[in-house]
């Protein structure tokens, strides 16, 4: 007889039949079964997938070559993602606020200066964060 898959008692008897399939009792936990086979993929499937998924191959690549649907896929690579890597925490929190430099080029009466508002603001800089911002060009040029 096959073992529950509760408890996992291997004393289990026979008890009917639902849709064509025999139903299974376990006598310890009185746990009643019909699937005899474990659901899903193996884990060395699942496994593949990830480890193709690091090696750069496209979701659809990897669920036509494993015959998967591709949400599996992407459910397998995300649920990885979950139990090996952690999440990084910030270190600083710099806010940076360009509205007066905004509202001072605005009112300016030249007509130098070219394109839309640009932020840089690097990572590693030893003289600390940077903003650049550039006039919008006048309507009439």
């Amino acid at each position: 007889m096959p073992e529950c898959p509760k408890c996992g008692s291997a004393e289990s008897v026979k008890n009917g039949r639902h849709l064509g399939k025999q139903r299974y009792r376990c006598k310890k936990c009185c746990f009643q079964f019909t699937r005899t086979t474990p659901r899903g993929r193996p884990a060395s499937e699942k496994a593949t997938a990830v480890l193709l998924y690091t090696l750069g191959l496209s979701l659809n690549c990897i669920a036509r070559a494993l015959k998967v649907s591709i949400p599996a896929v992407l459910r397998w690579v995300r649920l990885f993602a979950e139990k090996v890597y952690e999440k990084p925490e910030p270190r600083e929190v710099v806010v940076v606020e360009l509205d007066e430099m905004w509202h001072y080029l605005r009112s300016k009466k030249t007509n130098c200066g070219y394109g839309r508002l640009i932020v840089a603001i690097p990572v590693n800089s030893l003289t600390g964060n940077v903003g650049i911002v550039i006039k919008e060009p006048s309507p009439d040029l």
